[in-house]
């Protein structure tokens, strides 16, 4: 896969998510999916979370595929799923929503769900869904206030109140998966199915 050409869409505006592809080398183009998420989730309530996270990556997939009507342009979507004690959590609402949030999961494992879809010429060609364990340490009210003084609204867009890659690896005893899921995309396997869809098995330029 020649990394000189961006041949690969990004369908989100997640910076961590762009920041894993630069990182690794892989050129792209970054184009936000704008896909009714809550319908999505909505129409699976009742569905395993790997399913719902696996949904909404390839519903950010197929959108911007049909949108920018490129014959075999790889596009791929990503999103992640919080669950603590079988419930369900989106991106906070506001600063109090995030409060509550972290409220709910101090002393807790959070379940973290990402997942990943590629799409070329409007049809999912590769799908791959991860979980990671973060065991939270019990959070006063003290250390949430000054938590979000620092880190509103910069946690606003992400499940789970948190960016490992800054405080938010303050809120945790222990990570058991991979860092890249954390980061909000399975980046390993994202890898090795671009080679493979790119006919390209060896290793990347560097």
């Amino acid at each position: 896969m020649s990394i000189n050409a961006p041949t690969l869409v990004l369908a989100s505006q997640s910076a961590s998510r762009r920041a894993m592809l630069d990182a690794a080398g892989i050129a792209h183009e970054a184009i936000p999916a704008h896909v009714d998420e809550r319908a999505i989730e909505a129409a699976l309530a009742d569905a395993p979370a790997p399913d719902i996270a696996l949904a909404l990556a390839d519903a950010k997939a197929l959108a911007i595929s049909a949108a920018i009507s490129a014959p075999d342009r790889l596009v791929l979507g990503s999103d992640s799923l919080v669950v603590v004690d079988g419930r369900r959590f989106d991106k906070p609402t506001s600063r109090d929503n995030a409060a509550d949030h972290l409220r709910f999961f101090s002393g807790k494992m959070m379940e973290l769900h990402s997942a990943a879809a590629i799409a070329r010429d409007e049809v999912i060609v590769w799908r791959h869904a991860d979980v990671v364990y973060l065991h939270v340490r019990p959070l006063s009210e003290a250390f949430i206030a000054g938590y979000l003084d620092a880190e509103w609204p910069h946690v606003a867009g992400c499940v789970g109140v948190f960016r490992i890659e800054a405080r938010g690896v303050q809120l945790f005893e222990r990570i058991d998966g991979d860092h890249f899921t954390v980061l909000g995309m399975p980046l390993l396997p994202v890898l090795g199915a671009l080679r493979r869809l790119e006919g390209s098995e060896g290793d990347m330029p560097l």
